[in-house]
Protein backbone atom coordinates (compact mmCIF):
# COMPACT_ATOMS: atom_id res chain seq x y z
CA UNK A 1 0.00 0.00 0.00
CA UNK A 2 1.47 3.10 -0.68
CA UNK A 3 2.17 6.18 2.04
CA UNK A 4 -0.05 8.88 2.52
CA UNK A 5 0.80 12.42 1.25
CA UNK A 6 1.26 13.73 4.88
CA UNK A 7 3.78 10.61 5.62
CA UNK A 8 5.55 11.45 1.68
CA UNK A 9 6.00 15.07 3.09
CA UNK A 10 7.58 14.04 6.78
CA UNK A 11 10.03 12.11 5.02
CA UNK A 12 10.99 14.55 2.66
CA UNK A 13 11.45 17.76 5.44
CA UNK A 14 13.74 15.39 7.40
CA UNK A 15 15.78 13.88 4.51
CA UNK A 16 14.72 10.45 4.98
CA UNK A 17 16.07 8.08 2.36
CA UNK A 18 13.11 7.33 0.69
CA UNK A 19 14.49 5.65 -2.82
CA UNK A 20 13.13 2.19 -1.07
CA UNK A 21 9.59 3.64 -0.33
CA UNK A 22 6.26 2.09 -2.32
CA UNK A 23 4.57 4.88 -3.33
CA UNK A 24 3.08 3.39 -6.25
CA UNK A 25 -0.55 4.26 -7.36
CA UNK A 26 -0.71 7.20 -4.14
CA UNK A 27 -2.56 9.75 -4.53
CA UNK A 28 0.06 13.24 -3.83
CA UNK A 29 -2.50 15.69 -5.84
CA UNK A 30 -1.25 19.40 -5.09
CA UNK A 31 1.43 18.28 -3.01
CA UNK A 32 3.90 20.54 -2.51
CA UNK A 33 7.75 18.69 -2.05
CA UNK A 34 10.17 21.67 -4.08
CA UNK A 35 13.22 20.44 -3.84
CA UNK A 36 12.35 17.06 -2.95
CA UNK A 37 14.64 13.80 -3.21
CA UNK A 38 12.58 11.41 -5.22
CA UNK A 39 15.42 10.00 -7.21
CA UNK A 40 14.85 6.13 -7.83
CA UNK A 41 11.64 6.21 -6.30
CA UNK A 42 9.01 3.88 -8.06
CA UNK A 43 6.26 5.52 -8.64
CA UNK A 44 4.23 4.00 -10.89
CA UNK A 45 0.63 5.41 -11.46
CA UNK A 46 1.06 7.39 -8.39
CA UNK A 47 -1.47 10.91 -8.92
CA UNK A 48 0.79 14.04 -8.74
CA UNK A 49 -1.63 16.13 -10.23
CA UNK A 50 -1.73 20.25 -9.73
CA UNK A 51 2.07 19.04 -7.32
CA UNK A 52 4.75 21.47 -7.02
CA UNK A 53 7.98 19.57 -7.64
CA UNK A 54 9.63 22.15 -8.89
CA UNK A 55 13.73 21.85 -8.37
CA UNK A 56 12.98 18.14 -7.15
CA UNK A 57 15.50 15.30 -8.02
CA UNK A 58 13.67 12.81 -9.88
CA UNK A 59 16.58 11.19 -11.25
CA UNK A 60 16.43 6.96 -12.51
CA UNK A 61 12.39 7.93 -10.53
CA UNK A 62 9.78 5.04 -12.59
CA UNK A 63 6.68 7.45 -13.57
CA UNK A 64 5.15 4.64 -15.74
CA UNK A 65 1.39 5.13 -15.76
CA UNK A 66 1.72 8.75 -13.35
CA UNK A 67 -0.95 11.23 -14.14
CA UNK A 68 1.16 14.23 -13.53
CA UNK A 69 -1.35 17.25 -15.24
CA UNK A 70 -0.84 20.60 -14.44
CA UNK A 71 2.22 19.56 -12.44
CA UNK A 72 5.38 21.88 -11.98
CA UNK A 73 8.36 20.26 -12.57
CA UNK A 74 10.86 23.62 -13.43
CA UNK A 75 13.98 22.71 -13.00
CA UNK A 76 13.73 19.25 -11.63
CA UNK A 77 16.22 16.52 -12.42
CA UNK A 78 14.38 14.03 -14.64
CA UNK A 79 17.49 12.43 -16.00
CA UNK A 80 17.27 8.73 -16.74
CA UNK A 81 12.99 8.51 -15.46
CA UNK A 82 10.89 6.04 -17.32
CA UNK A 83 7.87 7.60 -17.89
CA UNK A 84 6.02 5.27 -20.75
CA UNK A 85 2.16 6.23 -20.64
CA UNK A 86 2.66 9.17 -18.54
CA UNK A 87 0.07 11.70 -18.83
CA UNK A 88 2.14 15.22 -18.39
CA UNK A 89 -0.79 17.46 -20.10
CA UNK A 90 0.03 20.87 -19.00
CA UNK A 91 2.95 20.38 -17.13
CA UNK A 92 5.22 22.62 -16.86
CA UNK A 93 8.99 21.59 -17.26
CA UNK A 94 10.75 25.11 -17.76
CA UNK A 95 14.60 24.31 -17.74
CA UNK A 96 14.26 20.86 -16.63
CA UNK A 97 16.97 18.14 -17.21
CA UNK A 98 15.03 14.94 -18.98
CA UNK A 99 18.37 14.02 -21.02
CA UNK A 100 18.08 10.20 -21.76
CA UNK A 101 14.66 10.08 -19.97
CA UNK A 102 11.94 7.93 -21.61
CA UNK A 103 8.33 9.13 -22.10
CA UNK A 104 7.16 6.48 -25.13
CA UNK A 105 3.45 6.30 -25.33
CA UNK A 106 3.22 9.33 -22.89
CA UNK A 107 1.16 12.73 -23.25
CA UNK A 108 2.45 16.08 -23.02
CA UNK A 109 0.38 18.05 -24.65
CA UNK A 110 0.22 21.48 -23.85
CA UNK A 111 3.04 21.21 -22.06
CA UNK A 112 5.76 23.65 -21.53
CA UNK A 113 9.70 22.58 -21.74
CA UNK A 114 11.56 25.88 -22.31
CA UNK A 115 15.21 25.88 -22.30
CA UNK A 116 14.52 22.13 -21.30
CA UNK A 117 17.73 19.77 -21.71
CA UNK A 118 16.15 16.44 -23.76
CA UNK A 119 19.09 15.17 -24.75
CA UNK A 120 18.92 11.56 -25.97
CA UNK A 121 15.34 11.40 -24.55
CA UNK A 122 12.69 9.29 -26.14
CA UNK A 123 9.29 10.12 -27.41
CA UNK A 124 8.45 7.65 -29.52
CA UNK A 125 4.67 7.25 -30.30
CA UNK A 126 4.27 10.59 -27.55
CA UNK A 127 1.48 13.43 -27.98
CA UNK A 128 3.38 16.59 -27.42
CA UNK A 129 0.88 18.38 -29.71
CA UNK A 130 1.01 22.28 -28.45
CA UNK A 131 3.77 21.72 -26.51
CA UNK A 132 6.53 25.12 -25.90
CA UNK A 133 9.66 23.89 -26.49
CA UNK A 134 11.10 27.27 -27.20
CA UNK A 135 15.36 27.02 -26.62
CA UNK A 136 15.23 23.35 -26.16
CA UNK A 137 18.30 20.69 -26.60
CA UNK A 138 16.89 18.30 -28.69
CA UNK A 139 19.80 17.11 -29.87
CA UNK A 140 19.46 13.58 -29.87
CA UNK A 141 16.06 13.22 -28.61
CA UNK A 142 13.97 10.48 -30.46
CA UNK A 143 10.35 12.14 -31.78
CA UNK A 144 9.82 8.85 -34.06
CA UNK A 145 5.49 8.77 -34.50
CA UNK A 146 5.16 11.51 -32.10
CA UNK A 147 1.91 14.32 -32.42
CA UNK A 148 4.09 17.44 -32.65
CA UNK A 149 1.20 19.09 -34.31
CA UNK A 150 1.59 23.01 -33.14
CA UNK A 151 4.75 22.56 -31.38
CA UNK A 152 6.82 25.89 -30.79
CA UNK A 153 10.59 24.84 -31.73
CA UNK A 154 12.14 28.53 -32.14
CA UNK A 155 15.61 28.90 -31.14
CA UNK A 156 15.41 24.85 -29.97
CA UNK A 157 18.29 22.89 -30.77
CA UNK A 158 17.55 20.23 -33.21
CA UNK A 159 20.47 18.22 -34.04
CA UNK A 160 20.49 14.92 -34.63
CA UNK A 161 16.89 14.29 -33.23
CA UNK A 162 15.00 11.58 -34.98
CA UNK A 163 11.26 12.86 -36.27
CA UNK A 164 10.76 9.83 -38.83
CA UNK A 165 6.70 9.58 -38.78
CA UNK A 166 5.82 12.54 -36.08
CA UNK A 167 2.99 14.77 -37.13
CA UNK A 168 4.53 18.23 -37.82
CA UNK A 169 1.32 19.63 -38.50
CA UNK A 170 1.26 23.48 -37.76
CA UNK A 171 4.97 23.72 -35.95
CA UNK A 172 6.94 26.88 -35.34
CA UNK A 173 10.14 27.35 -35.81
CA UNK A 174 11.39 23.93 -37.22
CA UNK A 175 13.49 23.64 -39.56
CA UNK A 176 15.12 20.10 -41.31
CA UNK A 177 18.28 18.95 -41.03
CA UNK A 178 19.71 18.77 -44.61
Amino acid sequence: MAITADELKRRVAEDQTINDTDVVGGDYTEIELPGADLSEVNLQRANFTGADLSNANLDSADLTDAICVEINLNEADLTDVDAPGADFTNATLDGANLERAAFNGATLAGASLVDADLTDAEFTDADMSACALNGAELSGADFTNANLSGVDFTDANISDAVFDGAIMDGVIGYEPED
